[in-house]
């Protein structure tokens, strides 16, 4: 196998976002990938959590829309020969993390793939609501993550990704999903602390 040499990837340090105009959307923190009893759990995603739970935080006080979106899959779901069982409809495994549950007027989005804009409304509720960027968080990086930011940018709305705030499984899927979104969409990547709502 030969050495892969990564990209340089573009990182700024400060990225501001027009708030009205602005969704964070927070991709599938929930038990069964979040919680170290979760069927797929992931530890970055649990090291991810309160940086996540700090921007949502700033996000609301800035009035800026949170989206979340929820693995949700029926018992036959074919997408468990690949990943196994995980997130089933109704479940324990399938519910948003305590530390970040969706409050009234929040959006919740349960998708049933990868990309949470396939055979959902996402597109339609996010152009009513007048968004065009969308500051994208969460996990798995280079699988749900990484889907729904591409096919935000294929639907033109601005990226932006703060890199503390996704979690990968390892290293390697954490700077590809950075290359990607910048390199193929123009998305723009940050830190958490990096974001301003303005």
């Amino acid at each position: 196998m030969p050495h892969v040499e990564i990209p340089d990837i573009p990182h700024e340090a400060s990225v501001s976002v027009h708030a009205k105009q602005t969704a964070l959307v927070v991709v599938d923190m929930q038990h069964d990938f979040v919680h170290p009893d979760g069927a797929l759990y992931g530890p970055e995603a649990e090291r991810a959590a309160p940086v996540i739970a700090r921007l949502i935080g700033r996000a609301r006080e800035a009035g800026v829309r949170v989206v979340y979106t929820q693995d949700w899959h029926a018992d036959d779901d074919p997408e468990f020969t690949i990943w196994g069982e995980h997130a089933l409809a109704d479940t324990w495994g399938a519910e948003i993390v305590e530390a970040l549950r969706p409050r009234s007027g929040d959006e919740v989005v349960r998708k049933l793939r990868y990309d949470a804009f396939y055979g959902t409304a996402l597109d339609h509720r996010l152009r009513v609501l007048g968004m065009r960027e969308l500051v994208v968080v969460g996990t798995v990086a280079n699988i749900c993550v990484l889907h729904t930011a591409a096919s935000a940018g294929l639907r033109h709305y601005q990226i932006v990704m703060p890199s503390d705030a996704i979690a990968a499984l390892t290293p390697f899927d954490h700077a590809a999903t950075l290359r990607q979104v910048t390199f193929l969409y123009g998305g723009r990547v940050t830190t958490a602390d990096g974001l301003r709502f303005v």
